[in-house]
């Protein structure tokens, strides 16, 4: 190699790197934010129910483990959300109303403690219509006195 071209070739060797290095950063750039399409825009709709026992054993296990958690607003809301699929799963219905029953406790504001209450008793009320003689009957018997309503 003549020792004239040893320049160009440096250049070229660098200018090969910096392609490269301008390549890799244009990557590691996010893109823009686009606008969905119009066909998309209406089509975030509510979630239809229909009866489905097993994505309501999902979600109450999922309860079960934000009830084990502390977390009984979401334990709540995993309990509700097995309901839709199976408004008859009797499991849930006393789970959710113990959930609701520790939210009142915890609930310092009295319109919002008896609107939890008034919740919780509909839900064991709901346990004892599904199973009189359930596992749970005589604890559900017991909170409902307790709460000041009459088992049904």
């Amino acid at each position: 190699m003549a020792p004239n071209e040893l320049p160009i070739l440096r250049r070229l060797v660098m200018g090969g790197w910096l392609a490269a290095l301008a390549v890799l950063a244009a990557a590691q750039e996010k893109p823009a934010y686009q606008e969905p399409p119009e066909e998309d825009k209406g089509s975030a709709r509510e979630t239809e129910y229909a009866f489905n026992p097993l994505q309501a054993d999902k979600e109450f296990r999922v309860g079960l483990f934000y009830w084990k958690k502390g977390s009984y607003r979401a334990a709540a809301g995993r309990f509700e959300e097995a309901l839709k699929w199976n408004p008859g799963f009797a499991e849930a219905w006393f789970r959710l109303g113990e959930a609701r029953e520790r939210l009142a406790h915890a609930e310092t504001r009295a319109t919002e403690r008896d609107a939890l209450l008034d919740a919780a008793v509909e839900a064991f009320q709901k346990y004892l219509e599904l199973e009189p003689e359930g596992e749970r009957a005589k604890t559900a018997r017991r909170k409902l006195e307790r709460l000041g309503r009459r088992p049904t």
